[in-house]
């Protein structure tokens, strides 16, 4: 499985029962703290591994730091969050490259391992199906707030926690249940890795916007104008593939880049209670927003 279908992660099957999952990521500092910056960039990176099903054994740490201008104790801080995150996942730190840069990056490169016949695609939902969010919305609102330094501190702690949670349980719950696809909520925003899902299924969806999980003050910080430029990219490339007469802010959240987000997950109506149960039995939210439709492949509509 390589980039035919956009998935999360690259897999090579290795044995008939085994397959290796692998990803990348990496980026400049997300939050002001740099232990929590290396925090959310595991997370992040892990969850690529999560969405596939699969289950991360190992980690290569990226870095490029600006050696004359910061000091090598503050990346000792980031390296430190990042290895916090790995260990709690239980994974690996085996090694890693580092560059002197003009602007701090960090990442990591994840390998990961599942069974071929368990592999959870982002090209498989089915007419019918349930969609399920597992984490809220706005982290890239926020974390431009943040920047800005006009963040409350509330939602900075909140949405710092969020971006920082491994998607661990949620992908545990998958695998005891059964799902048709998944695929985790970053860059794109929840409305381009969905146009990504429905595109390789074949399949369009209608999302419920009341049940959209939203965190709290993340509306009043889009009115106050913080809103990134990623973010507005993907308003104008799914825009023309968004039907439905709803508030324009709706538009901009669902549009919003994700950093670390929660899983987006297509499964069967029928096992949709028991999916909801599972993960919140482990400890993680879960929230129904919409129903995989037939129509024009990639298309949303916002009810």
């Amino acid at each position: 499985m390589g980039t035919s279908t956009s998935d999360d992660a690259g897999v090579f099957r290795i044995a008939p029962d085994l397959a290796l999952v692998q990803t990348v990521d990496f980026f400049t500092p997300i939050v002001d703290d740099a232990y929590d910056w290396g925090r959310i960039t595991a997370a992040n990176a892990l969850s690529d591994v999560y969405a596939m099903g699969a289950r991360p054994l190992t980690a290569l740490q990226l870095v490029g730091w600006p050696r004359d201008q910061l000091p090598f104790e503050l990346l000792g801080d980031v390296v430190r969050g990042g290895a916090d995150v790995m260990v709690e996942a239980g994974c690996v730190i085996t090694g890693g490259h580092s560059i002197d840069d003009r602007e701090p990056k960090y990442g990591f490169a994840v390998t990961g391992t599942v069974h071929p016949d368990r592999i959870v695609t982002n090209a498989g939902a089915e007419v019918g199906d349930r969609l399920v969010i597992t984490k809220p919305l706005g982290t890239g609102i926020a974390a431009t707030a943040i920047k800005a330094g006009q963040c409350p501190e509330h939602l900075r702690a909140t949405v710092t926690e969020s971006m920082s949670s491994l998607n661990a349980s949620a992908a545990e719950a998958m695998a005891s249940i059964g799902v048709n696809a998944a695929t985790d909520v970053t860059g794109f925003g929840l409305g381009g890795h969905l146009r990504e899902m429905l595109t390789g299924s074949g399949s369009s969806a209608e999302i419920e916007t009341d049940s959209l999980p939203v965190f709290e003050g993340v509306r009043e910080l889009l009115d106050a104008g913080h809103y990134p430029g990623g973010s507005a990219r993907n308003l104008a490339s799914i825009d023309p593939h968004v039907r439905g007469d709803v508030d324009h802010d709706i538009r901009r959240i669902i549009a919003d880049a994700q950093t670390s987000g929660g899983l987006l997950i297509s499964v069967p109506a029928e096992a949709t209670d028991d999916l909801v149960s599972e993960i919140s039995a482990r400890g993680s939210d879960a929230w129904v927003i919409g129903t995989i439709t037939e129509g024009d492949a990639g298309t949303i509509t916002l009810r």
